[in-house]
């Protein structure tokens, strides 16, 4: 799923309940809500605001500012839906907005940022703020990552690759925890396409479930179940796909061949620099495990035979290996939806999808879950 709100979502309209001199009174939310806010230390430009919609982001109208400085604009709406507020192009906001008022105020000098009134805007201010921590923490070790490139220490770059990995799960559990927060808001949408459906499906799957029976003709949900309905059948505890591939010798071999075992099904190439780095770390685990009951059945994606035999001799893979040496286009693959390498499933003794994506620590503890 694209890390960006990516379709109009659509619900009927809701009665709100208001108290006034002390009766309740029924009012329907008439299809207008207020943008306003206050701007200071602003530059010269334009105010633009912007409707997402089927994956694109699309200007709306421009906005004046008063003689003061602020700003104000009514939007005419009748579903939920998330928008843009580009600030003279120097600052964007974004608002998830249906039938409650928004204002805004930005200083440009010391970057504070305030949203009051629609209480979905609030809750997604906070997937903003948690996806900047994420992204200047990713930054920084990007930065590491260079200079040990350039110094070609290798055992600092698989420690920077193994803080990444684990700062990619540390992000995941944040957003959940915001998410959880929300109470069926459908701002909770930005926070899903943080997370990844391969590894996060049945979580991902049961938010969708939940805020599809509160929104049931939302669009966004919609695509969401259509996608995730996809991803099904290769979701943890689903019985995995066979691959019958040729081994480097043209002989057919099975993955179920080796039902009654813990398998790492290993997408890699010789090509693939990640793939070459983390073998040694398979190769140490495979000797350590491979007597209790563990496999590995790796899938080459790579071009030619010579290239993916003489990868195989040089990292001394004593294990299964299969490919019909067709790149992305294997068949393996397209089962798999495997579009990026290296990737790998973890599949138990009755033959299921048990984990994906192990690699580095992530492999090694998952190993002594199930061995030691």
């Amino acid at each position: 799923m694209k890390n960006s709100i990516q379709a109009v979502l659509s619900i009927g309209l809701v009665a709100l309940l208001i108290f006034s001199c002390g009766e309740k009174e029924e009012q329907v939310f008439d299809g207008k809500i207020s943008i306003s806010g206050e701007l200071e230390n602003a530059p010269g430009g334009q105010l633009l605001i912007s409707e997402y919609n089927n994956d694109r982001i699309e200007v709306l109208d421009t906005i004046d500012r008063d003689s003061d400085g602020g700003f104000s604009y009514e939007l005419s709406l009748d579903t939920p839906n998330f928008y843009e507020l580009d600030l003279f192009g120097e600052k964007t906001v974004r608002l998830a907005l249906y039938d409650e008022d928004v204002r805004i105020k930005y200083d440009f000098q010391s970057e504070e940022l305030e949203i009051s009134g629609s209480k979905d805007s609030q809750l997604m201010q906070k997937i903003d703020e948690l996806t900047a921590q994420y992204q200047e923490e990713g930054n920084a070790l990007n930065t590491e990552f260079y200079d040990a490139m350039a110094e070609k220490n290798q055992e600092k770059i698989q420690s920077i690759q193994e803080k990444a990995m684990e700062l990619e799960l540390d992000h995941a559990e944040r957003i959940k925890g915001a998410i959880a927060e929300m109470e069926g808001s459908f701002a909770a949408l930005a926070g899903l396409g943080m997370l990844n459906p391969r590894t996060d499906f049945n979580y991902l799957d049961s938010v969708v479930v939940e805020l599809g029976n509160k929104y049931p003709d939302m669009k966004l949900i919609n695509s969401w179940k259509q996608e995730l309905e996809e991803l099904r059948a290769l979701s943890i505890g689903q019985p995995a796909p066979e691959i019958s591939l040729p081994n480097p010798q043209g002989e057919t071999v099975n993955l179920s061949d080796l039902r009654g075992k813990y398998v790492l099904v290993d997408f890699w190439a010789g090509w693939c620099k990640p793939c070459r780095d983390e073998n040694p770390n398979v190769v140490r685990l495979y000797n350590k495990y491979k007597d209790e009951g563990f496999e590995v059945f790796g899938v080459s994606l790579d071009r030619t035979r010579e290239m993916w035999v003489k990868a195989i001799e040089e990292d001394g893979l004593e294990w299964t290996q299969v490919s019909d040496l067709k790149y992305f286009n294997s068949e393996a693959a397209a089962t798999y939806q495997i579009n990026a390498i290296p990737a790998t499933y973890m599949i138990d003794p009755e033959g299921n999808i048990l984990a994906k994506d192990l690699r580095g620590k992530s492999l090694e503890r998952k190993l002594e879950e199930l061995f030691d």
